[in-house]
């Protein structure tokens, strides 16, 4: 009778002890957690509630004291937090999504052969296409409005370079936008050729065409939009920022966030035209759970592809031209010192060292005195050396890897051998800055983040060119270019305390592959996709 006594104490007793398990809404076991907390920590099981991580560490750990209908066993799987396009084209992807697209093209025989595919099917009557390349072309020469008048005679056409920093157009769109040879805009070219309009403008001028194309109507802005978020999904991006966006788009993606339409977090830079600032700096910081409108993007200069990035010395291969400024100096400075009495973010586009080191003084005389502003260049492509040393004042490089592996096939050509030494140099700015952003600027590049991860590492295009390696001084560690696709990203945000890595209180954004990124072999990477996609701890791939 003892005995039985004792027993059924000792069951009381350990019932007693037993914590009552918490339930919770999933429930991940058995992964390969990169954390990517401070100490880059790993875990193998997490729970999830309401859409955010309320316990993370192991199995055991997890098991103990949480409780799911939905647990989910990653059998070993790699598991990494959702990753950031830290500086893309989100809205204008997907645009390009409904009009003709020309990347990848190698003649501008291909490019009229896409445009009669496109117009048999659509049927439209005014063309846009995006995404040629000449640099890609047997001819590496500049299209003229002659190529496609023979064409399309009678429909006006215009089509974005890849870089989006130019275009061509035929000669029924130049007539409609009033472009003659006597049009005279700064920021600029109107290409010249015998005296008159060949059909190419760069830059500033481009905007007399654009305001002559159709503006997109809801239906199709809205898909859009819808486009682009599978994509994104697709390779495993959860958040990314639109660099350059109008009230009306802002407010068209808040909308449909909050009908629950479209999912993706956006970081929304807005265009920093002197309407756009009055408005927002009267309006204050707009935030909600999936978009984050606390930033201006400005534009400091051009592209290098089409000689518009704005360069100390000429160009090495057009001693003639050193690319221009999209503004005055004066008109910056106001800009930035605008902004930097208002609690808004600037980012600023910034690709020739001559660009760079004009916007990187402004920004230091605009933030004297004031702290953890956290204001970015966005390319920082090619820097004086003096010039890297601005970095170390609390400025952020937001760069795209794929940028040096797309541009390293011409790019010494444009800058020569001594400006190509600091050209790209995401390591040295790492190294000055402490945190890099890293993104691909899509559409101009490809949106698969797996080719971002790749050229960061192993500075290679998908062809596993250069065989070497190109600049490798400037490679990035594995865990460096994960960093720059996560914590970092939401760091140059000020999104770190919510996402860009997975800890408790965080968004349970995150993504699961069948290898591991900081082992798997340097040429398998571009060929990875992730099985599945979380974002608030809903499954959206």
């Amino acid at each position: 009778m003892k005995k039985i006594s004792f027993l059924l104490s000792l069951i009381v007793l350990v019932s007693c002890n037993q914590k009552e398990k918490i339930t919770v809404d999933t429930i991940i076991t058995d992964a390969n957690i990169y954390t990517v907390n401070k100490d880059f920590g790993k875990a193998s099981a997490m729970a999830i509630q309401s859409g955010k991580i309320v316990a993370i560490g192991s199995n055991d750990e997890i098991a103990n004291s949480y409780d799911s209908k939905n647990t989910i066993d990653a059998k070993g799987k790699f598991i990494y937090p959702g990753l950031y396009d830290a500086h893309c084209h989100f809205y204008s992807y997907g645009l390009s999504l409904q009009e003709v697209d020309l990347r990848g093209t190698k003649s501008m025989d291909e490019v009229i052969d896409r445009i009669k595919k496109y117009q048999d099917e659509k049927k439209t009557t005014f063309i846009v296409g995006n995404g040629w390349d000449q640099n890609d072309w047997d001819i590496k020469k500049f299209p003229t409005k002659e190529d496609l008048d023979a064409a399309f005679p009678n429909i006006p056409v215009v089509l974005n370079r890849i870089d989006g920093h130019a275009i061509v157009v035929n000669s029924l769109a130049l007539k409609l936008a009033g472009i003659s040879k006597s049009t005279k805009v700064s920021g600029g070219e109107i290409v010249l050729e015998n005296g008159e309009p060949n059909g190419i403008l760069i830059d500033n001028p481009m905007e007399l065409v654009f305001k002559i194309i159709p503006k997109p109507n809801r239906k199709k802005q809205i898909a859009g939009l819808l486009d682009a978020e599978k994509v994104m999904f697709q390779y495993g991006l959860t958040t990314v920022n639109d660099a350059g966006l109008d009230p009306d788009v802002i407010n068209l993606m808040d909308s449909l966030q909050k009908a629950k339409a479209m999912k993706i977090n956006v970081y929304a830079m807005i265009t920093a035209n002197q309407k756009n600032i009055d408005l927002y700096l009267k309006k204050g910081i707009y935030k909600t759970d999936n978009l984050n409108v606390c930033s201006f993007k400005m534009y400091g200069d051009g592209a290098l592809g089409s000689r518009g990035a704005c360069l100390h010395k000429p160009y090495s291969d057009s001693p003639k031209q050193y690319g221009a400024l999209l503004s005055s100096v004066e008109e910056l400075k106001k800009v930035a010192n605008q902004i930097a009495n208002s609690p808004f973010q600037l980012n600023s586009h910034a690709i020739g060292d001559s660009a760079n080191t004009v916007l990187l003084k402004i920004y230091k005389d605009a933030l004297t005195g004031k702290k953890d502003r956290r204001w970015k260049i966005e390319h920082a492509q090619v820097i004086q050396e003096a010039d890297f040393d601005y970095f170390a004042t609390g400025i952020i490089p937001s760069v795209q890897p794929t940028h040096a592996t797309s541009d390293m096939y011409w790019a010494g050509e444009r800058l020569g051998k001594e400006r190509l030494k600091n050209a790209y140099a995401y390591k040295k700015l790492l190294q000055k800055a402490g945190i890099v952003a890293l993104g691909t600027d899509f559409p101009v590049e490809e949106v698969n983040p797996m080719l971002t991860f790749h050229a960061a590492v192993a500075r290679k295009d998908i062809k596993n060119y250069p065989k070497g390696g190109f600049q490798m001084e400037n490679a990035l560690t594995r865990e460096e270019t994960l960093k720059g696709m996560t914590i970092w990203a939401a760091y140059s945000n000020f999104e770190e305390k919510e996402k860009g890595s997975l800890e408790v209180g965080k968004w349970a954004d995150f993504v699961i592959f069948d290898q591991d990124l900081m082992k798997v072999e340097e040429n398998q990477i571009v060929k990875l996709i992730p099985t599945q996609v979380f974002l608030k701890g809903a499954k959206v791939k």
